[in-house]
């Protein structure tokens, strides 16, 4: 496969995709640097873990510059189901077979520390992302739901997390024909991923972080060099996720960028989105190529679906995500689709964050799927690493974590044979 530049295959830099986070929005872009700059902390990415890492570090007094490709939550930041989930993106089960129950359970507190983190930053900063409580994960049959059940008991009493609701009938609550039960998730939320990013954005600019957007990094050898500019820092954060391109070879060996599909539908009105989903929840099910959605404050469907084969999104986007929606939603068969957008994230193989320092280069990336808290907290806990000691950061940078197969070059078929697989046997109910 010939090398693809990911932040211009699909995207004109300088512009938010044609999304319904960034309807209406014509704040105009901060201006690119312009020569040589010297900092205490150079942040390489405005997403949510470099906003994050910078914003903790200002707010303790040191100086920080954040160089942006595009625009503040250009990438995955600004573009995802906007579900804000706890815990980590693999079961406590999964973790305890792996790490045993202490570092298990410490791992599993991080990620319920990260979406509190996030609803506590939407106090403190007053950001109106338009929170709402409760996310489901909808099962496709019994046995799927009791496990899940099963699960719910066990964080409970193992772990103290009592905010899951067992549910055995999920038709009261996602109006489908295709689910079972499953649980929700009281204690996690959804809401509007780019007001979060632009909000986090203004809270570290009022105290004193430099933001230049347009400021792509061509090379990272002496300094982190730009087009026009270039800044010496005594530490880099690698915040780039899907979009590190060949900034960092090392870290592209653990991280790999995938494509995923979203749309929003024309305004249902309130009685029909709310009989899609009577309760303000969003929901995610448990395919391997996942459907996730949810309503919107102005009454529409925000659904995400659909895989790609390729890094270059398909021409027929709104396809992609409109096909596997009215497969959950029979209904909406004739629902007009007024914005859909693709989006690049990142993935390990453990689907664990990748956090690590290398001498003064920090980074964390790889959320696979489950950013908009976790890669919110990863970068905070960045910022709080680099002067001084913080021992979450270091439980999250011991994770163990296995190089695709192959290096870079090879590992995109791999992923084709797997996602082929994995899709058939979506189909099959395996």
């Amino acid at each position: 496969m010939s090398k693809i530049d990911l932040l211009t295959a699909n995207d004109e830099l300088g512009s938010y995709p044609s999304s319904h986070y960034a309807r209406g929005l014509d704040e105009p872009a901060m201006p690119p640097i312009q020569g040589a700059h010297k900092t205490s902390v150079c942040v390489i990415g405005a997403g949510f873990t470099g906003l994050n890492a910078a914003l903790t570090l200002a707010k303790s007094g040191v100086d920080v510059i954040v160089l942006e490709a595009s625009r503040i939550g250009f990438g995955a930041t600004g573009r995802n189901g906007g579900q804000i989930g706890t815990g980590q993106r693999v079961d406590v089960e999964e973790l305890e077979k792996k790490y045993g129950f202490e570092r298990a359970k410490a791992m599993f507190d991080i990620g319920v520390a990260a979406h509190d983190f996030v609803v506590g930053q939407c106090r403190e900063y007053m950001i109106d992302m338009g929170y709402q409580a409760g996310v489901a994960h909808a099962e496709f049959d019994e046995k799927s739901t009791k496990h899940g059940h099963i699960g719910a008991e066990y964080l409970a009493s193992k772990y103290g997390y009592d905010k899951v609701e067992c549910i055995d009938d999920m038709s009261a609550h996602v109006n489908s024909p295709k689910y079972a039960g499953g649980i929700i998730d009281w204690g996690a939320g959804h809401g509007d991923p780019l007001v979060l990013a632009r909000g986090v954005a203004k809270a570290a600019i009022k105290a004193g972080v430099k933001i230049y957007e347009n400021s792509r990094v061509l090379n990272f050898e002496d300094g982190a060099g730009t087009e026009n500019g270039i800044v010496h820092a005594d530490h880099y954060v690698l915040a780039c996720n899907g979009y590190l391109g060949g900034l960092d070879q090392e870290i592209a060996k653990f991280v790999m960028p995938i494509n995923n599909f979203i749309v929003s539908t024309e305004v249902l009105g309130a009685e029909r989105a709310m009989d899609l989903i009577p309760q303000n929840i969003a929901i995610a099910d448990s395919k391997f190529v996942v459907n996730y959605f949810r309503r919107t404050l102005d009454h529409r469907l925000l659904f995400g679906g659909g895989e790609s084969y390729g890094y270059r999104f398909p021409k027929n986007l709104a396809a992609k995500a409109y096909a596997p929606m009215l497969d959950i939603f029979p209904q909406l068969k004739g629902v007009k689709i007024e914005n859909a957008w693709g989006g690049t994230l990142a993935i390990t193989m453990n689907r664990l964050p990748y956090m690590r320092r290398r001498k003064n280069i920090w980074t964390a990336s790889g959320y696979s799927g489950h950013g908009v808290a976790l890669a919110s907290y990863c970068g905070h806990l960045i910022g709080d690493a680099i002067y001084g000691d913080c021992p979450e950061f270091d439980i999250m940078a011991s994770i163990e974590h296995s190089k695709f197969p192959g290096g870079t070059a090879a590992r995109h078929p791999l992923l084709v044979a797997a996602m082929l697989w994995y899709q058939l046997r979506d189909k099959l109910g395996i």
